[in-house]
């Protein structure tokens, strides 16, 4: 090429921007590329309408990412904007068609630009019911036959590929994800949300509480929030001197209304009477590595926190399990390896008290076996994705 090599960011799921934020930012120093971030808007279980956009936006904001924002009224608006910049390569980190405005999903987009996908991680971890090797939703949307290169962070994933005939277009790279959050430790400063006063000396135990989505056994059916939300709001009353963060799952609040498993009013009294209290937040932006490193413990009952947690901070978390979950896949067996799991409010009360004791069983060689297992080259998996794209593009 006689020209940088353009590349699009079409971000909405910034949950997930360490997935792309590492090739962002060496494509940004490297005078080959050109890379753009756009911000479109999107609708999630629960949503009525696309919206977000804003949200997406005030996050690359914060950390410093010129991007174009995409707020028009109708999607065939920013179609012809992005076949007016006219990508060589388009980066997305965000599979599910249906979450997109029509026009930006992937069967319009590969039709002027070469598709890039790079998994957010907690996909690979659970296995389909009835279904033996890799869950089928994890290599057969049109996100994955469509895409013109998927970069895979695990081997099972990429024979999957290869077997469904898209064995050229797949690439076993890791993700910049895992490497962000292994390089947290050193990188990241740490920020706990909850500020207050407290005696010299007496530090207050953090404490991360991050529920899931998923309530069924039509989709993972790990969370639990109904059955978790009334002991934990106890909990909080009864441990004034600690402090404790509520992470919700992006999904978590749309999806009990929406599946009326709770009611608009059930989940607003229950919001209310949870961050009236002193030693007690809902967080739904902080950056979750710095989140993750502030904290002492987490209570959590999946998916992708039991292997980001420890990928992070060097400790287990405690994970909360639901009966009858959806099976783990092998990556997700070494996951759930690295925690200690509980199953009751009184098993999740003991292992705080170990916590705080410093007594929690140790599962150093767990993580290290995880580390391994998602780090599948010494090389960052941005470094590898570049070259790949340097190499294709010529």
């Amino acid at each position: 090429m006689d020209r940088p090599i353009r590349v699009v960011f079409l971000v909405f799921y910034f949950e997930a921007w360490d997935a792309l934020d590492a090739i962002y930012r060496r494509m940004l120093a490297d005078e080959r590329f050109e890379p753009i971030v756009i911000t479109i808007p999107r609708k999630l279980t629960g949503y009525d309408k696309f919206r977000d956009e804003k949200k997406v936006s005030a996050f690359l904001d914060a950390r410093e990412i010129e991007h174009e924002r995409f707020r028009y009224k109708k999607s065939k608006e920013g179609l012809a904007r992005l076949q007016e910049l006219a990508p060589d390569y388009l980066f997305l980190n965000y599979p599910w068609q249906r979450n997109y405005k029509k026009n930006y999903q992937i069967d319009k987009l590969v039709e002027f630009t070469k598709v890039c996908y790079v998994p957010y991680f907690s996909t690979s971890l659970v296995q389909e019911p009835g279904e033996s090797g890799v869950a089928p939703h994890q290599y057969t949307q049109p996100t994955h036959q469509l895409a013109h290169m998927v970069f895979l962070q695990d081997a099972d994933t990429k024979a999957a590929f290869d077997a469904s005939g898209r064995a050229d277009h797949a690439f076993l790279t890791g993700t910049p994800k895992i490497d962000a959050l292994l390089e947290a430790r050193e990188e990241v400063q740490s920020f706990w949300p909850i500020v207050r006063e407290h005696p010299a000396g007496q530090e207050p135990f953090k404490l991360i509480w991050a529920p899931h989505h998923t309530y069924a056994d039509r989709w993972l059916n790990f969370g639990h929030f109904v059955e978790q939300c009334e002991p934990m709001l106890a909990y909080a009353q009864n441990h004034p001197k600690m402090d404790i963060v509520f992470r919700p799952h992006p999904f978590l609040f749309g999806t009990m209304t929406d599946r009326e498993v709770m009611t608009q009013e059930q989940v607003d009294s229950w919001r209310s009477r949870w961050d009236a209290l002193p030693n007690t937040s809902t967080d739904l932006g902080v950056h979750m590595p710095a989140l993750l490193l502030a904290s002492d413990a987490m209570v959590t009952d999946g998916v992708s926190f039991l292997a980001e947690y420890p990928l992070v901070t060097g400790k287990p978390a405690i994970f909360w399990e639901k009966p009858d979950h959806w099976e783990f896949s092998p990556l997700g067996a070494l996951a759930a390896a690295s925690t200690v799991t509980v199953r009751s409010m009184g098993e999740v009360e003991h292992a705080l008290d170990q916590a705080r004791a410093g007594t929690l069983p140790d599962r150093s060689t767990q993580i290290q076996e995880l580390i391994t297992a998602v780090r599948p080259q010494p090389h960052s998996a941005a470094e590898t994705i570049i070259d790949l794209i340097v190499k294709d593009a010529s």
